[in-house]
This record gives C-alpha cells, structure tokens and sequence, in this order.
C-alpha cells in the first residue's frame, strides 16, 4: 500500500427526493488530481452520495490507503458506526426491524473498503470548503442539464 493518502473528496444532490441527481468527486495523490461525475434520472440523495464514494474508490487499481471527506452523515457514519456492516451481517435488517435502504450500494462499499484502507471525515457542506463546493458543481451539473 502506498504511505502518502489518497485524497477523496464527494457530494451527492438530487432534484426532489427522489428525482434526478447527480454526484461528483474529486480525487488527490500527490500532485495529481482527477475529476468525476455522473447522473441518475431517477434517484434519491443518499444514493448519489453513496454513489459518489462508490465510482471515486471504484477508480483505484490497486488497495490504497484513503482518507474520504463527505458532507454526508449518512456515508460517515453509516461505515464509521458500523451501522452498514452490522445491516449486512443482519441480512439487511435494521434494529428497529426495518429493510436497510440502498443495501445494493451499501455491499459494494463495504467491498471497496475491505480492499483498501478507507477513513471517513465529515466536513459540513456550503462552508465555504473548495473541494466540497466544487464537488457539489460537479453533481448539480446533471440534474440542471436534464430537467
């Protein structure tokens, strides 16, 4: 695994909820850094958020050490709390009995962060944080070019 981090950095945004939205990322090694984004027609907030993480881990070719900065609570905490993996070991059962929501997206990132080293850091999103801002540019693009 390399020593110096993966940076990622991701926001999630939808259109209604549900409706169309979008995610984007923003990925930093080193002096490189590259730019993700895509749209969903038909989706909810929480699934681009999730989506974002998802497609910037997907990116990396080989197990890396990560730090992911989100302005999702819901990503942070469902894999800092174990909340994802706790649904996962209880077949996608909640504690208080309910289905988990987007268990599809849940099995491919606790996938994605069993193969690399993955820590995740609230930031609080419209804070004037740069990567955060253009994160959200990135998935507000789709939705407006769509509607």
């Amino acid at each position: 695994m390399n020593p110096e981090p993966v940076l990622i950095f991701t926001d999630g945004a939808c259109s209604g909820n549900p409706g169309p939205g979008g995610w984007g990322a923003i990925l930093r090694f080193k002096e490189h850094e590259k730019e993700l984004s895509g749209f969903a027609p038909d989706t909810t907030n929480n699934r681009m958020e999730l989506t974002g993480v998802i497609e910037a881990l997907s990116v990396l070719k080989r197990a890396c050490t990560v730090l992911v900065q989100t302005d999702s609570r819901y990503v942070v905490d469902g894999i800092e709390k174990g909340w994802a993996e706790g649904w996962r070991k209880n077949n996608w059962v909640k504690s208080d009995k309910k289905t988990a929501l987007n268990s599809d997206l849940w099995e491919k990132l606790l996938d994605l962060c069993a193969f690399h080293t993955v820590k995740f850091t609230w930031i609080k999103g419209h804070a004037g944080h740069a990567e955060n801002e253009r994160c959200d540019e990135l998935a507000r693009s789709f939705p407006e070019k769509k509607m």
